[in-house]
């Protein structure tokens, strides 16, 4: 008898301990091999674009081909992006519902599609980043990993956020924003779960990216080095640093409203079934990149340019001999309306960084413009990095994320009250606005476009919780459930039937009764037993 007990309980610790932590670190590595080879070619195709349009402008008769060739660029990956919309946008929406088990999908298309459409977006010279088909990738990974090795929808819900915290770690070279996106964005929930998964598959994966790069000639760091920021931040430094942290909050209410605003336009497109509308965000991309090489990529070159290394002059390249000031206005504009129509139209590519780089640029004319009226140079470096986290917090409501990424990416702590002034201020005027978070919002509409919704039905299952399974001795907060679920009744082993919160404690023997909208009881009934564990027969 105690030896089956004994037996029981090591099974029970490889189930829900051992075995955990062996998938998140296949799905580390997986995704770190997938995602650095990604971000390799992301940035081979972004240099080289740069030199084909160069080519084009050295020979003003190729400009008419460079446009028809975006064209027809933009029809064949409008084209894609009808057949496997999981790929539209960033993607980043579709796997955050992938992870809160939303949104079903097979992993080997929507990686396959994403890694080359999006990598396509990139040598065509688009305003395009790396980082979100980097998550997306991450979370196929995770995906793959857990119907490989035949895990339970639980456990494959788990692998893809880790999955995808990797992969926006790798891309980022930044750990703990891979980490915080996983419980701030994905999940939306601080469960010790997820903390492990992510953390371990995070890890795993920036050990396999810094094996794989310097081998192949690529150095392993990813940060903004052109920064230099004071040891002391002065509180008088906020007399300048609020004015700018409004206005760059302003420009991403702007944005995320225009966004939504083009959605609504661009589905009365339909030539070619929807395709033809990828002719436009591909054309005025060609146009953009024609005029400065800044509206290109991701907008690393153009944030770095704006570093100063405390000097308070930027290195930015003129366009067509202006001043500075206009120049990087000029930037910001293409960015803005590139990463709108992106958005809105559905491309598939990257808008961090290039979030990022809108925000910087903000940053970057107020700094120039203060200097002129007694600002230290000094300080002109906070501006950038304050308007960078106030733009990002006010589009993608993720605070947490926004600021680790900040610091993380400039590889400097010293910003971090700034950034954090910054973050108030974007998330209140955010608020005041009433915008809400980009992606959440745009998972919204993707459920409603593809009709996810149509078969769903109130359903209940109950099961009895097994000793040593996950739900024993856990409270029921700390549990990753069924989205649109919840537990509506514990009823003890004497038949006592009481109301659960998320303080309850969950005992072996004990009846969990869960509610949730769901299109399948027996998919719900095999979520439930992997928690509870399954009974006997």
């Amino acid at each position: 008898m105690k030896n089956e007990k004994l037996r029981k309980n090591l099974r029970a610790f490889a189930d829900n301990g051992i075995n955990l932590v062996l998938i998140s670190l296949l799905t580390g590595i997986f995704a770190g091999v997938a995602v650095t080879f990604y971000n390799i070619l992301a940035s081979v195709g972004e240099h080289t674009s740069v030199k084909l349009y160069s080519l084009v402008l050295e020979n003003p008769a190729f400009v008419p081909l460079l446009l028809l060739g975006l064209a027809a660029g933009g029809i064949v990956i409008g084209t894609v992006v009808r057949f496997v919309p999981m790929i539209r946008g960033s993607g980043i929406p579709q796997i955050e519902g992938a992870a809160r088990g939303i949104i079903r999908f097979k992993w080997y298309v929507t990686m396959c599609s994403m890694f080359a459409a999006s990598l396509a977006c990139i040598f065509l010279g688009l305003s395009a980043g790396a980082e979100g088909p980097s998550l997306q990738i991450g979370g196929c990974a995770g995906e793959a990993v857990g119907v490989t090795l035949k895990r339970n929808r639980m456990t494959r819900r788990l692998q893809i956020a880790a999955g995808s915290s990797s992969g926006l770690a790798v891309a980022f070279n930044a750990p703990i924003t891979g980490l915080v996106f996983a419980m701030e964005e994905a999940f939306r929930s601080f469960s010790p779960q997820v903390f492990v998964c992510a953390a371990i598959s995070v890890v795993s994966a920036l050990f396999t990216r810094n094996a794989i790069r310097p081998p192949l000639g690529y150095g392993v760091g990813f940060t903004f080095d052109t920064f230099l920021f004071p040891s002391g931040f002065s509180f008088s430094y906020c007399l300048w640093a609020i004015p700018a942290a409004v206005v760059a909050a302003l420009v991403g209410v702007a944005f995320y409203y225009t966004v939504f605003a083009s959605k609504k336009l661009f589905k009365r497109v339909t030539f070619l079934k929807g395709a033809g509308k990828y002719i436009i965000p591909f054309t005025l991309a060609g146009a953009f990149g024609l005029i400065t090489a800044y509206s290109m990529g991701g907008g690393h070159s153009f944030i770095e340019a704006l570093g100063t290394n405390g000097t308070g002059a930027v290195s930015i390249t003129e366009i067509f001999g202006i001043s500075v000031v206009a120049s990087i206005l000029i930037v910001v504009l293409f960015k803005f309306i590139a990463g709108v129509l992106a958005m809105s139209c559905g491309v598939p590519c990257g808008v961090f960084i290039p979030m990022l780089a809108i925000g910087a640029g903000v940053g970057a004319v107020f700094s120039l413009s203060f200097q002129k009226l007694g600002m230290s140079a000094d300080f002109g470096d906070y501006l950038v990095i304050i308007s960078m986290a106030v733009f990002f917090t006010t589009v993608v409501k993720a605070p947490i994320t926004g600021i680790v990424m900040v610091f993380e990416l400039t590889g400097q702590f010293t910003n971090f009250l700034p950034a954090l002034i910054g973050i108030a201020v974007g998330y209140l005027i955010g608020m005041l606005f009433k915008t809400e978070a980009i992606y959440e919002k745009s998972l919204e509409g993707f459920i409603a476009e593809e009709k996810l919704y149509e078969n769903i039905r109130k359903i209940r299952v109950s099961a009895v919780v097994q000793a040593h399974s996950r739900a024993d001795g856990t409270n029921i907060r700390t549990i990753i459930w069924p989205t649109n679920g919840l537990v509506v009744q514990v009823i003890t082993e004497d038949g006592k039937v009481n109301v659960p919160d998320g303080e309850t404690v969950m005992r072996a023997g004990e009846t969990i009764v869960f509610e949730c909208e769901t299109d399948s009881e027996e998919e719900l009934q095999e979520y439930i037993y992997g928690i509870t564990g399954k009974p006997e027969r």
